[in-house]
C-alpha cells in the first residue's frame, strides 16, 4: 500500500532529516540510504521497518550542517594535488588556470567536523524520529485502506444486489426446462410415461440446482465483510475469501441454463474483479 512520511529535527549543530516511502508489494522489500555515521545502526533502523509489514519500502536518512565552520579541508592534499597538475599542465604548455577550481571540488579533501559515529543521545533521537515518521506512514497508509473499505463495500453489495435477483428467475428456468424437454419428445414422437417422465426431469433439474451455490456465496460475502471489520492486517484472507466468492460465482453460471442468470452471473464477476484489482493493495 502507498504511503509516505518525511520528519525533520536537529541535534546540535545538525539538521535531520527521514523520509519514507512505501509502494504496493507481496512482501516487505526494504531500500535503506544512510550516511556513514548511521551505518552501524542499519539493522536497528531495518528492523523499525519492519512494522510497515509489507511493501517496497524506501528509507532516506540525511544530514545537514547547520554550523559555517563544520567543514574544513585536507590543506596538504589540495596542495599536492594542485602542484601535480600544475607540473603536467606546464609540461603539456597548456593553460592551467582552472585547475585549482578542479581540485577544490574534489569531495575527498574536506574533512566533515563530525565524528565517523553518533552520539548514543542523537541515534536515540533519531530512532525517535523514526518511530513517528513509521506511524505517520502507517497514517498515510491506514487512510488509502480506509478509501480501499469504501470501495470494497460497493462492490461486495452490489455482488449480493446481484445473488438476491437470481430466486426471481428460477422458476422461470424450471419452466422452460420443461417445455424444452417436452417439445424434444413431442419432436421425436416418442411416448413416455408421465410419471417416469417427472422422476426424469426432477433427477435433470436438481442438477441444476442452484440453491447450495448461492448460500455458500452469501456466507463467504459476510465473511468478507466481517474480515475487513474485525481484522487489521486481512490483505491475504480477504484474497481467499474474493477467491471461493469466484468459485461459486462460477459454479452457478455453469449450472444457470438461463441467459437471465448468466447475465447477473457475468455482472457479479466484473464486480469481483474490480475487488481482485485492488486486494494486492491491502495488507
Amino acid at each position: 500500500m502507498t504511503g509516505y512520511a518525511k520528519v525533520q529535527s536537529t541535534f546540535g549543530d545538525k539538521k535531520l532529516n527521514i523520509e519514507i516511502k512505501t509502494l504496493n508489494s507481496k512482501q516487505l522489500d526494504l531500500i535503506v540510504k544512510l550516511p556513514a555515521s548511521y551505518r552501524s545502526h542499519e539493522l536497528d533502523i531495518r528492523a523499525m521497518l519492519g512494522a510497515l509489514e509489507r511493501g517496497k519500502v524506501e528509507c532516506i536518512l540525511s544530514e545537514e550542517s547547520t554550523a559555517a565552520s563544520a567543514a574544513s579541508f585536507n590543506r596538504d592534499i589540495l596542495v599536492a594535488r594542485y602542484n601535480a597538475l600544475v607540473d603536467v599542465a606546464n609540461g603539456l604548455h597548456v593553460a592551467n588556470a582552472a585547475i585549482f577550481d578542479t581540485v577544490a571540488a574534489m569531495g575527498d579533501i574536506w574533512n566533515s567536523a563530525s565524528s565517523d559515529e553518533v552520539s548514543d543521545e542523537e541515534w536515540q533521537q533519531t530512532a525517535t524520529d523514526l518511530q513517528r515518521a513509521i506511524s505517520l506512514c502507517d497514517q498515510f497508509r491506514a487512510h488509502e485502506g480506509g478509501v480501499l473499505e469504501v470501495d470494497f463495500h460497493k462492490h461486495v453489495d452490489l455482488i449480493e444486489e446481484k445473488l438476491r435477483q437470481i430466486p426471481a428467475l428460477e422458476g422461470e428456468r424450471i419452466d422452460t426446462a420443461k417445455e424444452r424437454i417436452k417439445r424434444y419428445l413431442a419432436e421425436a414422437a416418442v411416448e413416455v410415461d408421465p410419471n417416469r417422465f417427472e422422476q426424469e426431469l426432477i433427477y435433470y433439474l436438481e442438477k441444476l440446482d442452484i440453491t447450495e451455490e448461492k448460500v455458500r456465496l452469501q456466507k463467504h460475502i459476510d465473511y468478507f465483510r466481517q474480515t475487513m471489520a474485525s481484522e487489521p492486517s486481512c490483505g491475504k484472507k480477504l484474497g481467499f475469501v474474493a477467491q471461493e466468492m469466484g468459485r461459486e460465482i462460477n459454479t452457478t453460471g455453469s449450472k444457470a441454463n438461463h441467459v437471465g442468470i448468466q447475465k447477473l452471473v457475468v455482472e457479479m464477476k466484473d464486480e469481483l474483479e474490480k475487488i481482485k484489482e485492488q486486494l494486492g493493495n491491502v495488507l
